[in-house]
């Protein structure tokens, strides 16, 4: 079964979502927490992560309703409950006066909370935004200016017309991962869904932990060739622009999409690349082939030259491929970037088999040694991604978002605020290894991209 979802034409009703701020507060630590300041690490630091993570959580009305002023109070309080193990959320970020990387001053100074509503209904967030930004509202508050003194997080609790609601939530990279927030909002919501008001030592799993300075470079390793590190690591490496390619994605607007795959389309997937490739099916994840199919649906579509150079950059966790492993509850970035590169011509007539080769090896490659040439790399220079002929994919799905419940039950829908050029793997309400490719695309390539996207998995038309 194929759920497909792309833009809304300008004639119906779904324009940017009406939204009225009811109250905004700075949220503090409901108990007293140290007062110091912590050195973020050097993965943390780097400065491709200086931009926020926002969340939007969809919650459907129970049968019997909810009280909305109980309901808000609750999650109000929560938020403050939560920011004690957590209390480097409520400190503030900075530069680092003697080097190049960041620290948060910790002096417990909160976390914004926003009580809001809107004329959406919980049935407009089934399909994808007609344009980018159409839910912005719906987390008014950036966190994206957390180095000129903004707090790094900020929740919105926006109260739908049919009694539903949205749960904003915006984190700064740089104080913590994917995995790290996803933690950190179960936590949370646990908090919410209980009726005690008491915080005990045991109550968040796992307990959160700081440690970062378990990712910054050590001072007894030498690289062979450190000058060079940064070139040993394609992720950093620019290629040549031989289509406009940093123009067109600058300069044409782009298309919200959002692709549903079901365990039976992963698994059509993986029968494709298993097919003509050397490894048995179950040697691919459906991550690997679905990543795979999605870069070569993007790249055809965009009808890039043949000699054009791409990546497939992704996140990869590396808590336990780094030696020691990580603590539980280390939530830091933890993440380094695989990358996948090809020719244009080789990643669309080489077939899926290949590309999916091409991501299971980038993975394969994260070792600790690869790690630490990262941490090493970004530690001591401004490296960072280039763009051109890069699409960034990050797996939301297994995050745990979808099971995070404040009292209103599972979120219906989990995704970004805005869509962007950013591919987003993201999970299915009720549909346990279902998928959702959210991707934004330049307008006049959207209709041939999910075309390819539905057509590679054999999809029905609708």
């Amino acid at each position: 079964m194929i759920t497909h979802s792309k833009h809304h034409h300008s004639s119906d009703n779904h324009m940017p979502a009406s939204v009225q701020v009811r109250k905004a507060d700075v949220v503090t630590p409901s108990e007293p927490t140290p007062t110091h300041v912590l050195r973020l690490s050097a993965l943390d630091s780097q400065l491709f992560l200086r931009f926020p993570v926002e969340y939007l959580l969809v919650y459907k009305a129970p049968a019997h309703g909810l009280d909305r002023a109980t309901t808000t109070a609750r999650v109000k309080a929560a938020l403050s409950r939560a920011l004690v193990p957590y209390y480097p959320l409520a400190g503030r970020v900075r530069a680092v006066a003697d080097g190049p990387g960041l620290e948060v001053v910790c002096s417990a100074q909160g976390a914004i909370f926003v009580e809001a509503f809107s004329d959406c209904t919980a049935s407009e967030f089934e399909r994808a935004p007609r344009h980018c930004n159409q839910w912005r509202k719906l987390l008014s508050s950036h966190v994206d200016e957390v180095l000129k003194g903004a707090p790094p997080l900020a929740v919105q609790l926006t109260w739908l017309s049919d009694g539903a609601a949205t749960l904003g939530v915006g984190f700064s990279h740089c104080l913590c991962d994917g995995i790290g927030s996803g933690e950190f909002l179960n936590s949370f919501a646990e908090l919410a869904s209980r009726a005690k008001s008491t915080t005990g030592a045991n109550e968040f799993k796992p307990t959160p932990v700081w440690a970062r300075h378990l990712m910054d470079p050590s001072p007894f390793r030498i690289l062979p060739c450190t000058v060079n590190s940064a070139l040993s690591h394609p992720e950093f490496k620019k290629v040549p622009d031989l289509c406009g390619f940093a123009s067109r994605f600058s300069q044409e607007r782009l298309t919200p999409t959002s692709v549903t795959f079901d365990r039976k389309c992963l698994n059509e997937l993986k029968r494709l690349a298993m097919r003509a490739g050397r490894l048995s099916e179950s040697s691919y994840t459906a991550f690997e082939v679905l990543a795979a199919h999605v870069w070569r649906s993007w790249a055809k579509s965009l009808n890039l030259a043949s000699k054009q150079v791409v990546k497939l950059l992704f996140s990869v966790n590396i808590r336990n491929r780094v030696k020691p492993s990580l603590p539980s509850g280390y939530y830091g970035n933890a993440f380094v970037l695989g990358c996948a590169e090809v020719c244009v011509k080789d990643l669309i007539e080489k077939g899926l088999s290949h590309a999916t080769e091409l991501v299971k090896r980038a993975k394969e490659t994260v070792d600790d040694g690869y790690v630490r040439d990262v941490v090493e790399t970004v530690s001591t220079s401004r490296a960072c991604p280039d763009s051109v002929g890069v699409l960034i994919m990050s797996q939301w799905s297994r995050l745990g978002l979808e099971r995070v419940d404040f009292g209103m039950g599972r979120p219906v829908e989990v995704g970004p605020v805005c869509c962007d050029k950013y591919c987003i793997l993201l999970p299915v309400h009720n549909q346990r290894d279902a998928v959702k490719v959210n991707l934004a695309v330049p307008t006049n390539s959207v209709d041939q991209y999910v075309h390819l996207l539905r057509l590679g998995a054999r999809m029905p038309e609708e």
